[in-house]
C-alpha cells in the first residue's frame, strides 16, 4: 500500500502541474470501411490475432498475461516470474507448439514453453493457430500453435522511449528503447529488467491455527495470514534487431534476444520450514538469435532463415543441515544447443493459385544432469544424459480460390525426429464466403469453413532419456482433428461494428504419453491414453463510437473445452477414464474493455475458469479440486503532448476485488496490487537527427 501511496501523489501533483501545459494535439479522422480479400494462405485457418494495444499495455505483461485475457486458452501459472504453461484445446503445454520469428522456442527437454518468460514488450506480432491451422506453419501442434514475431518497424531517425514501473511488493519494472531508421537501415534496442522480493500477503487455507483457553482447551481455530516466502526474482532481458532493406525487394534481418534470469522458487502453503534455512533457486542463461533474408516479387517470394539456440539452465536445492553448513539436494544442470534452418517459398498464379514449399530442421544438442545423483550402469557412471537429435519438418501445401467465395487448400507435411520418421500428414483446408452485402445500407459478410488433419507429436528427450525413468520405446502422440466454424462482421449502426466468430472442434488423440510411478521408486512415462477434446470456441470484438470523443473497444472470448480420458483401464483401482483430465478446465472465458476519450483510456479485463480436478479421478476432495474463479483487472492511462517530449502516466490495479483464488494446488496467488507507470517519449531526438537525415538521402 506504501507504493500504491506514492503513485497516487505522483499522479496528481504531475497532473495539476503539467494538464494546462500541455497540448492536446490529438487529430480525429472521419470513419473509413475499409475492405480486402483474405490471404490466400488463410483459407479455412482458424486464427487469432493480438492487437497491439493488447501487447503494448505495460511492461510488467508476459505473453502468459496476453494469452490469459484476450483469448479462451487457459493458462496455468504459479504467480509472476514463475512457471505459466497452457492447455490449448484441452490438451498439454507439450502439445502447444511456440515459434519466435519462425525458430522454435519448446523445450526439447520437456517440449514445452515458460510463457512467463516472455515479455508483451518483446513482441510485435502474435497469433493464435487452433488446432489444424498450425499444420499450415509446422508439425507437432495438437493443440495449436503461438507464432511470436517482431517486425522492423520505428518512426523515421533517432527515437527513445523509457518507461518506469512501481508496484506493490517492492516490484521495479524498467524497459528502455532506442531505435534509428532511415531509407535503408532500422536498428531497435530493447531492453527491460524486473525484480521484486515477491513477498505478498495472503490467506493460508491449507493450515489452521487452535485457539485455546486458559486450560489448553481448543475454543476456535482460524486460518492464518502468511506472506509468500522464497519468491524474489531478477529478470534482465535485451532484444538487439538490424534490418537493411536494398531497394524494393530484398530484406536483411539479424534478430538477438539475451535472457538473464535469476528466480526462486516459492514455498508451498502446507510447508511448515523455515525459508531461512533452505534455498530453492533456478538460474537461466539464454541466446536466441535468428538471421533472415527475404526476397519478394508480385508473383512470388522467397525467404531464408539461420538461428542458433544456447540454454544453460540451473535448479538447486539446499538444506542447512546445522548453522552455516548447507547440503546440496539437487544441483541439476541442462545445457541445450539448437541450430535451426529454414528455406520458403511461395508462388502465386493470377490471384487463383498459392503454391508454396518449407523445409525447417533444428538440430538438437542436450545435456541434462543431476551432479548429485549417480546411477552405476556397469563400470560407467551416469548423472543424465547427452544426446543429440536432428528434427525435420517439410510441407507443401496448394491453396486454390476457383470462385471469389470460394477456397480450397490442402497440407502435406512430414516430420522426422532422429531416426524415426511420420507418416505423412494430410490436412485440408475450405472456406466458403456465403453473402457479402448490405443489411439497412450497412455491409454485412458471412464466412464458414471448415478444416481436417492429421498430426503426430515425437516425444520430448526428457519422455526417452531423462534418468531415472526414461523410456526410449514410447510411441508419438497422433491424432485426427476436425474443425467447423463461422465468421460474421457486421455493422448493428454506422458506429458499431461487430466481428463475431464460432468454431467447433473434435480430436481424437492415441497414444498420449503420461508418466506413472513405478514399483522402483520412481516416475516412467508410458502411452497409456486416448483422449477425446472436443468442443466450442466463439470470439466477438465490436466497437463503437459514442460521440463526443468517446470510444469503446470489446473483446470477449469463450469455449467449452471436454477432455476425456478413454482409453483403458491400467488397474481394477484406476478411476480415471471417463474423466476430464487433470488441471483442465472445462469453461473459460475472457473479456477485455477499453473506453478511450481524448489522451485518457480505462481498460477492463476480466477472466473466469471452471474447477479443474488435480486428480485424474476427479474427486471433490479438498486438494483433489480446486474451485472456479473470476479475476478482474483495470487500469487507468493518461497521456501528455509537448514539444520536447510526450508524457504517459498509467495505473494499473490488479485483483481488483481481492479475489482469493488458487491456479495451482498449494501455490498461493497475490491479493489486490498496484503499479504505477511512467512513460517518457523524447522528440528532440527525433528533430535533431531527421533534417541530417533530409541531405542523407537526397539523391545527389
Amino acid at each position: 500500500m506504501k507504493y500504491f501511496k506514492i503513485a497516487l501523489i505522483i499522479i496528481n501533483i504531475l497532473y495539476f502541474r503539467i494538464d494546462a501545459l500541455a497540448k492536446d494535439n490529438t487529430k480525429h479522422l472521419d470513419e473509413v470501411v475499409v475492405t480486402a480479400r483474405r490471404p490466400m494462405k488463410e483459407i479455412g485457418v482458424e486464427k487469432t490475432e493480438f492487437d497491439s494495444l493488447a501487447l503494448k499495455e505495460n511492461i510488467a505483461l508476459s505473453m502468459a498475461d496476453i494469452l490469459t485475457y484476450n483469448s479462451s486458452v487457459y493458462v496455468k501459472n504459479y504467480g509472476r516470474a514463475t512457471l505459466s504453461t497452457v492447455a490449448f484445446r484441452g490438451t498439454s503445454p507439450s502439445h502447444t507448439q511456440v515459434t519466435w520469428n519462425g525458430i522454435r522456442i519448446n523445450s526439447p527437454m520437456l517440449g514445452m514453453t515458460d510463457f512467463s518468460s516472455i515479455p508483451a514488450y518483446f513482441v510485435d506480432q502474435a497469433a493464435l493457430f487452433h488446432g489444424t491451422s498450425s499444420v499450415n506453419e509446422t508439425g507437432g501442434g495438437l493443440g495449436g500453435l503461438v507464432k511470436l514475431e517482431t517486425i522492423p518497424d520505428a518512426p523515421p531517425g533517432l527515437n527513445l522511449q523509457y518507461v518506469q514501473g512501481i508496484g506493490s511488493f517492492s516490484t521495479f519494472d524498467e524497459f528502455l528503447r532506442l531505435s534509428f531508421k532511415n531509407k535503408h537501415w532500422v536498428s531497435s534496442t530493447r531492453v527491460l529488467y524486473s525484480s521484486s522480493p515477491n513477498d505478498y500477503t495472503y490467506i493460508n487455507h491449507d493450515k489452521k491455527i487452535n485457539i485455546y483457553d486458559e486450560e489448553h482447551n481448543i475454543i476456535g481455530q482460524y486460518y492464518p495470514k502468511e506472506k509468500n516466502r522464497s519468491g524474489a526474482f531478477k529478470d534482465f532481458q535485451l532484444l538487439q534487431e538490424i534490418y537493411y532493406q536494398s531497394g524494393k525487394y530484398d530484406r536483411l534481418g539479424l534478430n538477438i534476444w539475451l535472457i538473464n534470469s535469476n528466480r526462486e522458487l516459492p514455498m508451498l502453503t502446507t510447508d511448515y520450514g523455515d525459508e531461512r534455512e533452505f534455498e530453492n533457486r533456478q538460474r537461466e542463461n539464454t541466446i536466441r538469435s535468428v538471421v533472415s533474408w527475404m526476397h519478394s516479387q508480385s508473383s512470388w517470394n522467397l525467404s531464408l532463415k539461420a538461428g542458433y539456440i544456447f540454454t544453460w539452465l540451473a535448479y538447486d536445492y539446499k538444506r542447512e543441515i546445522t548453522e552455516g553448513f548447507w547440503a546440496d539436494m539437487t544441483r541439476a544442470r541442462s545445457h541445450v544447443n539448437t541450430i535451426f534452418g529454414n528455406v520458403e517459398g511461395n508462388y502465386y498464379i493470377h490471384n487463383k493459385w498459392q503454391f508454396t514449399a518449407s523445409v525447417t530442421a533444428h538440430q538438437q544438442f542436450v545435456r541434462s544432469e543431476d551432479k548429485n545423483i549417480i546411477l552405476q550402469q556397469g563400470d560407467k557412471a551416469m548423472v543424465g544424459y547427452d544426446k543429440a537429435r536432428l528434427e525435420l519438418s517439410a510441407s507443401l501445401s496448394a491453396k486454390w480460390q476457383p470462385l471469389y467465395n470460394l477456397g480450397l487448400g490442402i497440407v502435406l507435411r512430414e516430420d522426422v525426429f532422429g531416426d524415426k520418421k511420420a507418416p505423412v500428414i494430410p490436412a485440408f483446408f475450405t472456406d466458403w464466403l456465403v453473402t457479402e452485402t448490405y443489411c439497412r445500407n450497412l455491409p454485412l459478410k458471412l464466412t464458414l469453413k471448415g478444416a481436417v488433419s492429421k498430426n503426430y507429436r515425437f516425444p520430448s528427450l526428457n519422455d526417452l532419456y531423462f534418468l531415472p525413468g526414461g523410456n526410449p520405446d514410447l510411441k508419438s502422440e497422433q491424432g485426427f482433428t476436425y474443425d467447423a466454424g463461422f465468421n460474421l462482421n457486421f455493422f448493428l449502426t454506422k458506429r458499431f461494428t461487430v466481428n463475431l466468430s464460432a468454431n467447433w472442434f473434435d480430436s481424437r488423440i492415441k497414444d498420449w504419453i503420461i508418466w506413472l510411478p513405478t514399483t522402483k521408486g520412481f516416475f516412467s512415462p508410458r502411452n497409456v491414453k486416448t483422449v477425446h477434446a472436443y468442443g466450442v470456441e466463439t470470439n466477438i470484438q465490436s466497437g463503437i463510437d459514442l460521440g463526443k470523443d468517446l470510444f469503446l473497444d470489446l473483446n470477449g472470448s469463450f469455449s467449452w473445452t471436454p477432455s476425456i480420458n478413454e482409453g483403458e483401464k491400467m488397474s481394477p483401482a484406476d478411476q480415471s477414464v471417463g474423466k476430464q483430465l487433470p488441471y483442465v478446465p472445462e469453461f473459460s472465458a475472457s473479456l477485455v474493455g477499453r473506453l478511450s476519450w481524448k489522451t485518457w483510456s480505462l481498460t477492463y479485463k476480466w477472466n473466469y475458469y471452471s474447477e479443474r480436478f488435480t486428480m485424474s479421478s476427479n474427486d471433490f476432495t479438498i486438494t483433489g479440486h480446486l474451485p472456479q474463479y473470476f479475476m478482474n483487472n483495470i487500469s487507468i492511462e493518461k497521456n501528455f503532448f509537448f514539444k520536447p517530449m510526450d508524457l504517459q502516466l498509467k495505473l494499473a490495479v490488479n485483483n481488483l476485488f481481492n479475489e482469493d483464488y488458487l491456479s495451482v494446488l498449494s501455490r498461493p496467488m497475490p491479493g489486490i496490487n498496484f503499479e504505477f507507470f511512467i512513460g517518457l517519449t523524447p522528440k528532440f531526438l527525433n528533430g535533431n537527427i531527421s533534417k541530417r537525415n533530409i541531405y542523407e538521402n537526397m539523391d545527389l
